[in-house]
């Protein structure tokens, strides 16, 4: 294959769509947790979730445009919060079956078979289920002008994470949390280490 851009532009919707979306790779993938101004709680898998900063520690979400309904994104604009956590092996259906579209009424979490979980100081709600667990409020919003989709940056100001999952330096092992990771819409992944190697400098190998 070797496609230019009106090439690309000509494909049918749905190869073009899998295809864009699969191009990178596997990536991490996250469950996103909110409640609406009503009380109805919220469940979303969400693969575009990336770290923005350490410092003050902040995390960004891509969502599609908000040219028809987005329920997480109208939840975090009304509350100001939400809740990420990882997907393992354990439950990938489960969190697969919330990208479909279920009507405003219907919590995800009730549809699907996830637990809810609550913290006194923290509205949004967390997947029982899930390993590492994040509360996050929103900081940002940002709308990406080229094609209108929605950067939504948040702080976080908590972490549960199984101690047994973080090494002596900080850095949390995805084998020992049980993260998953996917590819494309629909194909999930194991993950499985190769090295952790020493942080890179020009004087040496």
């Amino acid at each position: 294959m070797n496609l230019k851009s009106d090439e690309i532009s000509s494909l049918d919707k749905t190869f073009r769509s899998n295809l864009i979306n699969s191009l990178l790779g596997p990536k991490s993938i996250t469950l996103i947790g909110t409640i609406s101004g009503s009380g109805i709680s919220n469940l979303a898998l969400f693969s575009q979730v990336f770290h923005v900063g350490a410092n003050p520690p902040l995390l960004g979400v891509l969502f599609r445009p908000d040219s028809v309904p987005r329920h997480t994104l109208t939840n975090i604009r009304d509350t100001g919060c939400f809740t990420l956590q990882n997907v393992t092996r354990n439950y990938f259906r489960q969190a697969h079956q919330t990208s479909a579209r279920y009507p405003e009424p219907v919590s995800e979490f009730e549809a699907v078979g996830l637990e809810e979980e609550y913290t006194e100081e923290f509205a949004a709600p967390f997947v029982k289920e899930a390993s590492v667990k994040l509360a996050l409020k929103k900081v940002e919003e940002i709308r990406i002008q080229s094609n209108d989709t929605v950067l939504i940056v948040g702080e976080i100001v908590r972490i549960i994470a199984p101690m047994q999952a973080i090494e002596k330096d900080g850095f949390i092992d995805p084998l020992k949390s049980g993260s998953i990771a996917s590819a494309g819409l629909d194909a999930y992944y194991n993950v499985q280490a190769l090295a952790r190697l020493k942080y890179a400098k020009p004087d040496q190998k």
